[in-house]
């Protein structure tokens, strides 16, 4: 009986960490398809012009490791390659490295510059929802 218990609230402890992880940040590479996919359901999501060589956007990375753990985050940043994506830079005008730009399907509703402190990007992010 002891073991049913256990198994049960094994169970239940297992669903809870699932349905949390569901309502988490989600940090993904850069997919254009997967991009375009999530605009058209209309999806919050974000786009993380990132270079490996800029310490700004290493210190953006950190700060979305830490955000991960935040409730109320239920979105995905896709991070886009700075130094490869140069026609997604050209269409967007983006003209920096380190660039977030928010969206809730594909209307545009932040877009921040150079920050990497968790209440800035924070902020950013929420404007989504």
């Amino acid at each position: 009986m002891q073991k049913r218990s256990l198994l049960s609230a094994t169970v239940l402890a297992a669903g809870l960490l699932a349905a949390s992880l569901a309502q988490a940040l989600n940090v993904q590479p850069y997919d254009a398809a997967a991009v375009a996919k999530a605009q058209a359901a209309g999806q919050p999501l974000a786009l993380q012009f990132h270079a490996s060589w800029c310490p700004t956007c290493r210190a953006q990375a950190k700060t979305l490791e830490a955000l991960k753990a935040e409730p109320h985050l239920d979105l995905t940043v896709w991070v886009v390659d700075y130094d490869k994506e140069s026609e997604l830079k050209k269409q967007l005008k983006v003209r920096s490295q380190s660039t977030f730009i928010v969206y809730r399907g594909s209307k545009e509703t932040a877009r921040q510059i150079g920050s990497s402190a968790p209440d800035d990007i924070r902020a950013t992010l929420r404007s989504a929802f």
